[in-house]
């Protein structure tokens, strides 16, 4: 799949993407499309700025169709004429991005935004006070998940812990901080927890089973470290 197509393929839900994100993570989004543009005919940079654009859309529900799309898309080694998009197409997703307005949230798209957090709620988790070392004193310059839940306060998904000490696990700790889980801390959840196409299973159940290179090439593979 080639730039130009993800420029298509996101022109086409936009109106999923702007009734499924918040205000504040649709900002993110457009900042990511400029950042695009900006990168100009340097491909490095424009491999960069689509890795961004990835991470903006990481909060979209992950049933939702173009959520899908963007956890299969990949270039690999691509030639730059796959890489750099093409300007026109650019300019009129950027100039659609300004056209947006912000209705209220379409009660589908709301509906499903709650059916994925309260799925997210029901794994395992610690509260604040179970927290121990420097995670007790900084959980997100620990890098770990932090999801708020209206009854019971703050919640630390278990899986983040090793059993036997307590602390954070190392490969869990690196791969939050890849995903920007201090800025989606529900999006980076929702990959640990939800199925995997790479790994075959939610990644949050493999952690100590597989080597964590394996956990790191998969979240650098819906990133796009190394490819898109």
């Amino acid at each position: 799949m080639t730039t130009d197509d993800l420029l298509e393929l996101l022109r086409r839900h936009l109106p999923e993407i702007r009734a499924s994100l918040t205000a504040a993570q649709f900002g993110g989004f457009q900042d990511s499309v400029l950042r695009l543009r900006a990168a100009g005919d340097d491909t490095r940079a424009v491999r960069g700025a689509v890795r961004q654009v990835r991470l903006a859309l990481l909060p979209l529900p992950r049933e939702m169709e173009l959520r899908r799309k963007l956890d299969q898309f990949r270039s690999g080694g691509a030639a730059p004429s796959a890489v750099l998009p093409d300007t026109d197409r650019l300019a009129e997703l950027i100039r659609l991005l300004d056209s947006v307005d912000w209705p209220a949230l379409d009660p589908e798209s709301a509906e499903i935004a709650r059916a994925v957090r309260q799925r997210l709620l029901t794994a395992p988790a610690r509260g604040p006070e179970q927290l121990t070392g420097p995670a007790a004193e900084d959980p997100a310059g620990a890098g770990l998940i932090r999801l708020s839940d209206p009854e019971r306060g703050d919640r630390y998904p278990e899986f983040q812990f090793d059993p036997d000490t307590g602390e954070p696990r190392p490969v869990v700790q690196r791969i939050n901080r890849m995903l920007l889980s201090d800025q989606d801390p529900w999006g980076a959840a929702d990959w640990w927890l939800g199925g995997n196409t790479w790994l075959r299973d939610a990644p949050a159940t493999l952690v100590g089973r597989v080597p964590d290179a394996r956990l790191t090439e998969a979240a650098a593979a819906l990133i796009g470290d190394g490819g898109w």
